[in-house]
């Protein structure tokens, strides 16, 4: 059985699955100001990064609507997994399952299968859930087992980031439930983490880099037996700060393997530059 795996652009690949003909991004819109950007291969995420510094308001998406789902999903393949930004960050997963519902209403029983994955997770997460799906399809598992072993891995995955600023995710109400952290003249770094989808606080540590430490030393305490998991870490216009994660956790541990990515438009508005994010 053939299979696609589409998410939509805050799943954060890396060029050479990009270039997989098994891999398709349904982009978001990226608004400051009076300006709209299309997250797809034409973002450019210096320029990016320039128009939002030198803009007054706050970045914001806009998910991509049923219409563009159920587009991505009429593809020639018979199993089709979906993996979306976390619901409680993004209407994406509505918008996944309702274009998933407009495509059986119209097709009806052709065969295709398709399987929506909220990540409870975003950037780094979605890759990971990404990898993970393609190698349960490459092992040619049935397609209901591929589906009830990915979302008990997404149960199972752990979300930790460490940015420079939470200025865009506290204007844009994407950190409900915690209070706005204001300590930049002391340096203080919170370590960030995820728990069922929603941003949580950690820790804090004086510093980007021994936040990013306090990020391993949790990361790896609460990761059990790493042998077999893949570890994934996206960073945005970072990569010397996406090495140094990468090291420090291989001073921590072993793993299946340790992919690195660089942020699309979604990630790059709220993880901001020189933002990490990492699963496990």
């Amino acid at each position: 059985m053939s299979y696609k795996i589409i998410g939509d652009s805050c799943t954060d690949l890396t060029p050479e699955l990009k270039k997989d003909p098994h891999f398709q991004i349904v982009p978001l819109t990226l608004q400051i100001g009076d300006t709209q950007i299309i997250d797809d291969d034409t973002f450019d995420q210096k320029s990016f990064l320039k128009l939002v510094k030198s803009s007054s308001e706050a970045p914001k998406s806009a998910c991509p609507s049923p219409e563009l789902y159920k587009k991505a999903y009429e593809c020639d393949e018979d199993q089709v997994f979906v993996i979306t930004l976390s619901e409680h960050l993004s209407g994406s997963y509505s918008s996944a399952v309702l274009g998933k519902k407009l495509y059986e209403e119209e097709h009806g029983e052709d065969g295709k299968k398709i399987a929506v994955l909220g990540s409870d997770s975003a950037s780094s997460g979605q890759l990971n859930v990404a990898l993970y799906v393609q190698s349960l399809c490459q092992a040619s598992l049935p397609f209901e087992e591929i589906e009830q072993k990915a979302r008990t891995f997404i149960q199972n995955m752990k979300t930790y980031f460490v940015l420079e600023t939470l200025d865009t995710l506290r204007k844009n109400g994407r950190l409900s439930g915690l209070q706005a952290f204001f300590a930049t003249a002391l340096n203080i770094k919170p370590v960030m983490g995820a728990e069922s989808g929603t941003i949580i606080k950690l820790d804090q540590a004086r510093g980007i880099n021994k936040a990013l430490m306090r990020m391993a030393d949790i990361a790896i305490k609460g990761a059990g037996d790493t042998r077999d998991k893949v570890l994934a870490i996206s960073h945005c216009n970072h990569a010397e700060r996406a090495e140094f994660v990468k090291q420090e956790m291989l001073k921590r541990g072993e793993y299946k393997d340790v992919v690195i990515a660089e942020t699309a438009g979604v990630a790059t508005v709220y993880a901001n530059d020189g933002g990490i994010v990492m699963t496990l």
